[in-house]
């Protein structure tokens, strides 16, 4: 069971890497004015990689975890501002 937990953990740091670097994409491509790219960016993480850390934290039991907040209120910002430049 320890090396299953450990694993997860691995797992969490790596998708919080991961959705950090797509956060970086987005932000070049709203300043290259590349609108649909960023667009794609916010999916990947809005679809894909938010869903998978949620699950990744309920498995540990984590009850408030505060990167999850911060990611989902950042996401929610930056789809305004893709907006805004389109």
């Amino acid at each position: 069971m320890a090396k299953r937990i450990k694993r997860v953990e691995k797992g969490i740091e790596s998708l919080k890497r991961e959705i950090e670097e797509h956060f970086n994409k987005i932000d070049r491509d709203i300043q290259e004015n590349n609108i649909d790219r960023g667009r794609y960016h916010l999916k990947e993480i809005d679809k894909s990689l938010l869903n998978a850390l949620e699950i990744k934290i309920k498995i540990l039991g984590i009850k408030d975890d505060t990167s999850l907040r911060t990611y989902k209120e950042k996401l929610e910002k930056l789809k305004k501002d893709i907006e805004g430049a389109s």
